[in-house]
């Protein structure tokens, strides 16, 4: 790979020190490509150059302490590092409006931010889910401008907390307008790793990312869906769902129901829709069960029998959601709520887009006082895990972390534990 005599560097990652970009540099690094982490967070880089990794990654501290032990990998929050680099790749997405449409100049935005850094020759790699033919407008950009700067779009597909794990294991989808590019980024990616190279066009690998997401989406909506179902007829979703499961191989894909959530599955749904001219009524669908399965959980609970004051069976109490018919709706204003679990997904230190703070802010305006704990999460306003489970009179499982396992119900007595993960 280029390491070169003009270039100090043979790859510049514009947003190196996100979920994204930083394990993709630590990995480039470790494979022997000489790389510079480009971020305007100064507070991050400092973090990363003293070997700390910012954000919860599996392996990330050691595969970070070798990187820089290396002598190939750097951080910089100077542009002037994209001039010095033979290939530059932006992690930068495409966030939505207030009308869930996809904001198309957020990219070249950046990119017209720094345009004077590029130098003709260079290959600008686009990583992060975009829209269908953004690739193709950042080429168009260049063209324009008359800078001859070759793109290429390389999605990443990793599972945050994984990354670095995933990023030596998956194959790399690669695509690029020129056989010259799509030369330079299947020799770049073979680098880490052995996986072979899955080759399409720019808008065809746009339309690959968001179709991933989409279906991950819309199988969270589809298990949500049936569990609120059976919840709302006072049934034991998970006793069906393990019952369907049984040595049944053709329901091995459902997912367990919960919050699904984050920063990119709702995100890349409802691009995909705005591609279709918001004709994609599945992705439209599954936004409505998703979004709205805190709403469900607050309005089954002013239901719940133990609430309204009438007899109920406890282990089912604590196993389920209840039976919401022939109960009249209570008032949940007297009732202290704790929420377990603030990350958007179990064993994350990430809050982006998390449904435990819209399942918060919905209590907040109907209970007496809500409480929130994460293990993994910093905030002043939370609490310790004891004080929740002390003054809690509902406990709901927002983000089923594994140090939770350890809670036992049945030794808080006279206490309502909501689990929709049956964690």
């Amino acid at each position: 790979m280029g390491e070169n005599k003009k270039n100090e560097y043979a790859l510049c990652i514009i947003g190196g020190a996100g979920h994204v970009g930083l394990p993709l540099g630590v990995v480039m690094a470790n494979s022997g490509v000489k790389t510079v982490l480009f971020d305007i967070n100064s507070v991050a880089l400092k973090k990363i150059k003293e070997g700390i990794f910012p954000f919860k990654e599996k392996g990330g501290v050691v595969a970070l302490k070798k990187a820089l032990g290396s002598g190939r990998l750097f951080v910089s929050d100077n542009p002037e590092s994209i001039s010095k680099s033979e290939a530059v790749l932006l992690v930068v997405g495409t966030p939505l409006d207030e009308y869930l449409n996809p904001k198309l100049d957020s990219i070249l935005k950046v990119v017209g931010d720094y345009f004077n850094y590029f130098f003709d020759g260079q290959i600008l790699i686009l990583r992060s889910t975009v829209f269908p033919g953004t690739s193709e407008m950042v080429q168009g950009y260049f063209q324009q401008k008359g800078k001859t700067v070759n793109v290429a779009f390389c999605p990443e597909r990793i599972v945050e907390g994984q990354a670095i794990e995933e990023l030596l294991s998956l194959p790399q989808i690669v695509s690029a307008f020129d056989d010259k590019t799509l030369s330079f980024v299947r020799r770049l990616f073979s680098k880490i790793t052995a996986k072979r190279m899955v080759v399409l066009n720019p808008i065809e690998a746009e339309l690959a990312k968001l179709f991933c997401n989409s279906w991950r989406y819309i199988k969270f909506a589809a298990a949500n869906s049936f569990y609120m179902l059976a919840a709302s007829h006072g049934l034991d979703y998970h006793k069906i769902d393990q019952a369907i499961k049984n040595d049944y191989r053709r329901m091995e894909d459902l997912p367990s129901p919960g919050f699904a959530a984050g920063p990119c599955l709702l995100k890349d749904t409802m691009q995909l829709a705005a591609f279709y001219n918001h004709n994609f009524f599945l992705g439209h669908a599954a936004m409505l069960v998703n979004e709205g399965l805190p709403n469900f959980v607050v309005n089954t609970l002013k239901s719940h029998p133990q609430l309204a004051g009438g007899n109920v069976n406890k282990k089912k109490a604590v196993a389920s959601l209840a039976s919401i018919s022939g109960v009249l709706p209570t008032s949940l204003k007297d009732k202290r709520v704790g929420i377990l679990g603030m990350a958007f997904k179990a064993e994350s230190d990430d809050k982006r887009d998390s449904l435990a703070y819209k399942l918060k802010k919905i209590l907040n305006s109907q209970c007496r006082k809500v409480l929130c704990h994460d293990f993994y999460i910093k905030d002043k306003s939370f609490v310790s895990l004891q004080t929740v489970l002390a003054q809690s009179d509902i406990i709901v499982l927002a983000a089923p972390h594994k140090a939770y396992q350890k809670i036992n119900p049945k030794r808080y007595k006279n206490k309502l534990f909501i689990d929709v993960w049956n964690f």
